[in-house]
C-alpha cells in the first residue's frame, strides 16, 4: 500500500522477484508520489550523518549510486552538485569531526575536509571556520523519479489503483481483507508504506501503536533569481547530532531554484502542507501520545526557535546569514512546504533510523524519512527480502 517514491521501490522489486505473482499497489491520492516524495529539497544524499551500522548507513551510499544508475539510464535529469557542511564557529568542530569519522566509516566517496580558506573555492560567498565538502551529493525530481517508477510497473502489469485509500485490514487465518475506497480486497500478504498513516494501518493490523507518526511542516523560502548566484551546490550548517533533522540549509534545485529551509513545526494534519489545515483526528493524535509530551519538555527550546523561524522570514534568513553573510530577508519570495511523517516513541524519542515491522501477513514501514527517498532502490531490496523471510 502506497505509491510513494517507497512503495512503488518495493513492487518493483517484488515484481523483479515474481515475475508470476499477483501485484497491486492502492493508493489513496489521485496520482503517485503526492506527498513526501513531491514536498522536499531534492537531495540524493551521500551517508555522511548517519550512525556507522545503521539501516540509514548501510543504504544511503548503494542507494544513492544505484539512483544515479537509475536516472542515468531513464534520462532523468539530476546533478552532483556537491554539499559543503559548514562549521561556523570552532565550538562547532567536535561535531565536524564527528560528521567526518562517520561519512568516512560509512564510505562516502570523494569526502574532504577542508579549512577555512578553501571554503571559498567551493562556495565563494560562504563563511565559517571549516567544513567539510561532499561531490557525490546531488539533486533530483524524486516525483520524476517515482513516476519512472511507476512506468516500469506499468510495463510489468502490475496496476497501480489511484484514488484507493485502505482504512481497514484485518488478518485472517488465510491472509488480509483490506477495506478502501474502491471496496474489499483479499490478499495473502500485504506491505504498507503509507507514509503519515503507517501507524494506524499498522495498529489495524494488531502492531503496537509505539510509535506513532507524529507530522513536522517544514517550510521553504525561494531565493528571488537574481540572487542565485551566492549559492553555487548544496551549503548546510553542522546539524545537533541529538535531533533527527540537519539543520537550515541552502539548497540549489534541478530546476535551477534556490531554497533556505526547512523549519520543523509541529504540523496540525498529516498533510498539512498549508498551516490553516487543520484536522482534529490528527491533532489528537498527537497531543493525545505521551510521547510528544516528553519530547516537549526536552525540546522546548528548540521549539521556540522553530516557531520563530516559521513565523519569520527575517529570523529563518538570518540562520542562513550566519555561513552566507550577504543574505538578507529581502532576498526571499514565495516557497513551498512539505510534511515529514516522523516516528516518536511513547518515551518522547524522535526515532532517527528506518523503522520496519511485521505483523500476521503484513510487513509495515513505520518509520521512513530522508534518505528514504535516496535509498529507495536499496531499501526495497531490504523490505523484499523481510517479505520473502516472512513466506509473503
Amino acid at each position: 500500500m502506497g505509491a510513494g517514491i517507497l512503495g512503488l521501490a518495493v513492487a518493483r522489486e517484488l515484481r523483479a522477484r515474481r515475475p508470476d505473482a499477483r501485484i497491486a499497489v492502492l493508493e489513496r491520492e489521485r496520482d503517485v508520489g503526492r506527498h513526501q516524495t513531491a514536498h522536499n529539497s531534492g537531495v540524493i544524499h551521500a551517508g555522511i550523518y548517519y550512525l556507522p551500522g545503521s539501516l540509514k548507513a548501510r543504504l544511503c551510499v548503494a542507494g544513492a549510486r544505484e539512483l544515479y544508475d537509475f536516472c542515468e539510464q531513464r534520462k532523468i535529469p539530476y546533478e552532483r552538485c556537491g554539499k559543503l557542511i559548514i562549521a561556523r564557529n570552532d565550538g562547532e568542530l567536535g561535531r565536524l569531526d564527528e560528521l567526518e569519522r562517520r561519512g568516512r566509516e560509512n564510505g562516502v566517496p570523494g569526502l574532504r575536509r577542508l579549512a577555512e580558506a578553501e571554503l571559498r573555492e567551493i562556495e565563494p560567498h560562504c563563511r565559517g571556520v571549516a567544513g567539510l565538502h561532499s561531490p557525490g551529493t546531488g539533486i533530483v525530481d524524486f516525483a520524476a523519479v517515482a513516476h519512472a517508477y511507476a512506468d516500469d510497473l506499468h510495463r510489468a502489469d502490475v496496476p497501480v489503483v489511484t484514488g484507493c485509500g485502505v482504512s481497514d485490514a484485518r488478518a485472517g487465518s488465510r491472509g488480509l481483507t483490506l477495506v478502501h475506497d474502491h471496496g474489499r480486497t483479499e490478499a495473502r500478504f500485504a506491505v504498507f508504506c503509507a507514509g503519515a498513516w503507517s501507524d494506524r494501518l499498522a495498529v489495524r493490523t494488531g502492531a503496537s501503536s509505539d510509535p506513532r507518526i507524529v507530522p513536522f511542516r517544514g517550510a521553504y523560502l525561494d531565493l528571488r533569481p537574481e540572487r542565485r548566484h551566492l549559492v553555487r551546490s548544496l551549503i548546510y550548517p553542522v546539524p545537533d547530532p541529538s535531533l533527527p533533522f540537519l539543520g537550515v540549509h541552502l539548497s540549489k534545485h534541478i530546476d535551477g531554484r534556490v531554497s533556505l529551509g526547512p523549519t520543523a513545526l509541529l504540523a496540525l494534519s498529516r498533510d498539512g502542507y498549508a498551516l490553516r489545515r487543520v484536522r482534529a483526528r490528527d491533532v489528537l493524535s498527537t497531543l493525545g501520545w505521551p510521547g510528544t509530551w516528553r519530547m516537549a519538555r526536552r525540546w522546548w527550546r528548540t521549539g521556540v526557535t522553530e516557531v520563530r523561524h516559521a513565523v519569520s522570514r527575517r529570523a529563518l534568513a538570518a540562520a542562513a546569514a550566519d555561513y552566507v553573510p550577504e543574505i538578507g530577508p529581502d532576498d526571499f519570495e514565495g516557497g513551498f512546504a512539505g510534511v515529514r511523517a516522523q516516528a516518536l516513541g511513547r518515551n518522547g524519542r524522535l526515532l532517527d533510523d528506518f523503522v520496519v515491522s511485521e505483523t500476521d501477513r503484513a510487513l509495515h514501514v513505520r518509520n521512513a524519512p530522508s534518505p528514504a527517498a535516496t535509498s529507495s532502490l536499496a531499501l526495497a531490496r531490504l523490505i523484499a527480502d523481510r517479505v520473502e523471510a516472512a513466506g509473503g
